[in-house]
């Protein structure tokens, strides 16, 4: 009796969990994307150790095919529960056998992009996410110059009223990757202090208010970095000494962090060492965007701030801000708009840390350049200046959403870009022979200009650019789009020898630049 009671219990929990698993809808939804680019110049002197050097220094080739797909799960059980997964596959390079490219595939490059639970706080309309998910801080002109990126954390948002709104979140971006010694030290085992000290956390706050035709969004965020965040381990020297701590130098995270040289020296003349933190640094951003729309006339706006301080070392200190101010008419044909833009930037004192805003990861998110910073909305080829416009100011023109033809529209664009730090830094720097190869373009070349805190190119008041870009998007079918991405960037830097010509006082020739360039077709179907 008792062996029939556990079968009828068994198979009544067998027949409950069925029933639960029914009442359960799972939706899938993705994007495919195949891209073909073909570019030259991208760090703006040729090939650079035998490839051409397209955006923050990746060696690619002119020309290059590359595929993506993404793949979203959701199990939605009711309005106030669910759970969504995103995987992706890619980016694949043709041919190329890291990313499963090659011939014969079976590349092994699934990654979780996004792996989150949402649910509603019973009786209240309190709305929770948990997990892998993208926070942004938020931006209504020139696109995220702060945080725009996926990260573990916890995100909590609820409708105050029907004009106040309020969000309020919690990231983990970084733990538990400090090594610890290497080797055993003076009776310390191997690992020993492995992920002391080595987790960022990050938590904001953000108030959407909506009036008739009036959106502000005030928002403020604060995080503490351990000194051992970035840093890989602790090894001895030939002579059984311990070595400094050594940097993750391909980490351009680091790079939106610190100032010019990064945490590596005092004065340009101790570039093979790290300077010693021991304290956890202090990070805060404060700031304020708003658009308004007053028949076919629009604005809108971003300003802000940021730090970030060490009590140890005050070179390591970066401090500075941005804004921006985007104005558009709508036309029947079109919507045509001027922007411009203004981020902080060094002065010629290292000793004083960086005067430009620092930066989380903006990630892909620019609304005025498609090529030179890193708006493109597919997989293109971008960022050749930076993936931010910290240190830089500008103006520009755009016609945005112009159609002639039926399910064909298109985008065209004129960027003037200057950069807004002191020539004397650069100058510094030069002399110091922080630059490879005696090129004026070094911090253009991949990780060493993330590991000097100057990820992309760095301009001074000196230098400048002019960026030409054109998108075409053609809507073959409802779930089907064919995009065509073209830009042009004119690089006008100073060689003179009070910037980048510096280190060239012995009759040395001075490289000169070539403009970069690049044209993109994507076809991207969505479901």
């Amino acid at each position: 009796m008792k062996k029939l009671a556990i079968l009828v219990m068994a198979a009544w929990a067998v027949h409950a969990l069925a029933g639960a698993a029914l009442a359960v809808d799972f939706k899938i939804k993705g994007q495919w994307i195949m891209s073909f680019g073909y570019g030259a110049n991208g760090n703006f002197q040729g090939s650079y150790n035998g490839h051409e050097t397209i955006g923050w220094g990746e060696g690619q080739d002119n020309f290059e095919a590359v595929q993506r797909l993404r793949l979203q799960l959701d199990a939605v059980a009711s309005e106030n529960l669910s759970g969504t997964v995103t995987f992706e596959i890619g980016e694949t390079y043709w041919g190329q056998q890291s990313t499963g490219g090659a011939l014969g595939a079976d590349g092994k490059i699934v990654e979780v992009k996004n792996a989150y639970l949402d649910w509603t706080l019973p009786e209240t309309a309190v709305q929770v996410r948990m997990g892998l998910q993208n926070i942004s801080t938020p931006s209504m002109a020139s696109g995220n110059a702060v945080l725009d990126a996926d990260v573990a954390g916890i995100t909590v948002s609820a409708q105050v009223n029907d004009n106040v709104a309020l969000t309020a979140f919690w990231a983990r971006p970084y733990n538990d990757n400090y090594l610890g010694y290497n080797e055993a030290y003076k009776g310390r085992p191997a690992g020993y202090h492995a992920n002391f000290m080595d987790n960022l956390d990050v938590g904001g706050l953000m108030v959407p208010l909506t009036f008739d035709n009036i959106s502000l969004t005030p928002w403020g965020m604060y995080g503490a970095m351990g000194p051992n965040t970035f840093r890989n381990g602790r090894s001895l020297d030939p002579l059984g000494n311990l070595n400094a701590n050594t940097s993750e130098d391909s980490s351009y995270f680091m790079a939106g962090m610190f100032p010019a040289g990064g945490a590596r020296h005092r004065d340009f003349s101790e570039a093979g060492s790290d300077r010693h933190v021991g304290s956890y640094a202090n990070m805060w951003w404060a700031g304020l965007t708003g658009q308004g729309t007053w028949d076919n006339f629009s604005a809108a706006f971003d300003f802000e701030y940021g730090a970030v301080t060490w009590d140890d070392d005050g070179r390591l200190n970066r401090s500075g801000w941005f804004a921006a101010l985007l104005l558009e008419y709508s036309l029947d044909w079109g919507v045509p708009g001027l922007y411009g833009w203004y981020g902080s930037g060094d002065d010629g004192n290292p000793a004083n840390g960086s005067e430009r805003l620092p930066a989380l990861d903006p990630n892909n998110a620019n609304n005025f350049s498609y090529f030179a910073f890193d708006g493109a909305p597919y997989i293109e080829r971008y960022a050749v200046i930076g993936n931010n416009m910290a240190g830089t100011w500008g103006i520009g023109a755009r016609l945005n959403n112009v159609s002639f033809v039926k399910d064909l529209s298109h985008i065209f664009r004129v960027n003037y870009i200057r950069g807004t730090n002191s020539p004397t830094m650069a100058k510094k720097m030069s002399l110091a022979g922080l630059w490879t190869n005696g090129t004026v373009l070094t911090p253009n070349l991949g990780s060493q200009g993330a590991a000097l805190g100057m990820p992309g190119m760095y301009l001074t008041r000196l230098d400048s650019a002019l960026e030409l870009g054109s998108t075409n998007s053609w809507q073959v079918y409802e779930n089907m789009c064919i995009n065509v991405e073209a830009g042009y960037v004119f690089m006008f830097l100073d060689t003179g020898k009070s910037v980048w010509g510096a280190r060239h006082r012995n009759g040395e020739s001075i490289p000169g630049t070539k403009d970069a360039w690049n044209v993109n077709a994507s076809f991207v179907y969505s479901f």
